[in-house]
């Protein structure tokens, strides 16, 4: 997608495919209603059993038609709010090339560029999330009694991270 930024033209590297929330209140008994048709005959019988474990699934069909699993990238349920995040709201989940983070988990090392196109987010949010996770793993161990700041100093210090605690 081409931009245009302080009159200097240039090619963005993000697409126009920004997440789209449905706050709990906003959805209706219709939306509900026309979700259901448009989910009939789609994904698996309603009283198949759903994968329970990492290897229950890691060898099934992709895309991966459990939308409603938390680690499906389609969307997030947004516990605190009960909102809906739809992560790729141009794209239906059975044309979703990646629909598995821990397919993703399961490769290994990642660009930032990379998570943030997986995950439909910029390379500054991705950032941001890192060094947060990076800052509560900390706490964690110093919480269970493992000193594990050296290790997470030595990753931090390796990706550019600040070490000081985010504001």
């Amino acid at each position: 997608h081409d931009i245009t930024v302080n009159g200097v033209h240039m090619r963005s590297t993000r697409s126009s495919d920004r997440s789209h929330s449905i706050a709990e209140k906003r959805i209706t008994r219709e939306d509900l209603r026309i979700a259901a048709i448009d989910l009939d005959g789609m994904g698996p019988p309603i009283d198949e059993p759903r994968p329970r474990t990492r290897g229950d699934c890691q060898n099934g069909p992709r895309p991966c038609a459990y939308v409603a699993c938390k680690h499906h990238l389609y969307l997030d349920v947004l516990p605190h709010t009960g909102s809906l995040k739809l992560n790729f709201p141009e794209h239906e989940p059975e044309d979703m090339v990646e629909s598995c983070s821990l397919d993703i988990a399961d490769r290994g090392k990642q660009t930032i560029e990379d998570v943030g196109n997986l995950l439909n987010l910029t390379r500054e949010r991705v950032r941001q999330v890192e060094t947060k996770a990076l800052f509560s793993a900390r706490a964690e161990a110093k919480r269970l009694g493992i000193d594990g700041d050296e290790m997470i100093a030595g990753f931090a210090h390796a990706r550019g991270f600040p070490q000081d605690e985010p504001g």
